[in-house]
């Protein structure tokens, strides 16, 4: 069986002013979706590491880094992504 090689295998954190939304994110998320996230990082804790690209543009989580920056939260977990392209 061949080895998987994993795009993105290591968790650090960032800092939520350092990542980079996508501009052309089709996801919105309204003020009650972004409270209902938060509501829920509030009760289980972060779960999930948000994935980036290298250079901390916000590949999937926009949500939660909504929410975050909803209940003042400094860093996150992140996965960061390698060897991905924007095309």
């Amino acid at each position: 069986m061949a080895e998987v090689e994993w795009p993105a295998d290591k968790v650090e954190r960032r800092s939520v002013e350092s990542l980079i939304p996508y501009p052309r994110n089709a996801r919105t998320h309204s003020d009650q979706q972004v409270s209902q996230i938060a509501a829920s990082i509030r009760e289980w804790g972060w779960t999930v590491p948000v994935l980036v690209d290298g250079e901390g543009g916000i590949i999937a989580d926009h949500g939660r880094i909504l929410a975050a920056n909803k209940l003042g939260i400094s860093e996150v977990p992140v996965m960061v992504a390698t060897g991905w392209s924007g095309a």
